[in-house]
């Protein structure tokens, strides 16, 4: 089985993200292990098949500025919630897994906004689809489909901080008449 081979440009962030997760699992930068890790990264890009990271080309920091700020606020928030929820209900606590269908096919924006709704406790991106780019969350606390709609609309109001900061122009055009529509 033959595959399309992809040009090192297009899979150097791949390679570099790799030799930078290498490093940290071995808690070490030295050249050596820094060396060792892109060897090691460039035959894992071409032995096994990975789709290729493929970047927007734009990064907006007048956008990623008052994320961060959103996103330390809302991960203070949500762990105080969880401590409460923990010390109040324990066990009878409801959850459910609420499905999110995302504006972006991007896996890059997908992965992002993934990564940015797991890490503030209380959700869990359980699966993601990708021809869809619907992602499947396990929440605290959701005992209605009117909770159930706070969190798509969390979701998807992070999802639009992403677009903003680093979403491609096609996107950040969608995410512009969507808003001017409302």
């Amino acid at each position: 089985m033959s595959r399309q081979r992809i040009p090192l440009i297009t899979e150097l962030p791949l390679v570099i993200w790799l030799v930078l997760v290498w490093g940290a699992l071995w808690q070490d930068f030295s050249a050596g292990t820094l060396v060792f890790g892109a060897i090691i990264a460039y035959v894992v890009v071409n032995v096994f098949y990975l789709p290729p990271v493929e970047l927007t080309g734009r990064f907006n920091i007048l956008w990623l500025l008052p994320f961060i700020g959103r996103f330390l606020v809302k991960l203070i928030a949500a762990s105080a919630e969880v401590f409460w929820l923990a010390l109040t209900r324990g066990p009878r606590l409801r959850n459910a897994v609420v499905a999110v269908e995302l504006r972006s096919h991007s896996d890059f924006l997908v992965t992002a906004t993934g990564h940015a709704i797991s890490l503030i406790p209380g959700s869990l991106v359980l699966e993601v689809d990708r021809s869809t780019s619907t992602l499947y969350l396990h929440c605290l606390n959701v005992t209605s489909s009117g909770d159930a709609e706070v969190v798509r609309r969390d979701v998807l109001a992070t999802e639009a901080w992403l677009v903003r900061i680093m979403g491609t122009r096609a996107d950040l055009a969608s995410l512009r008449a969507e808003e001017a529509r409302r």
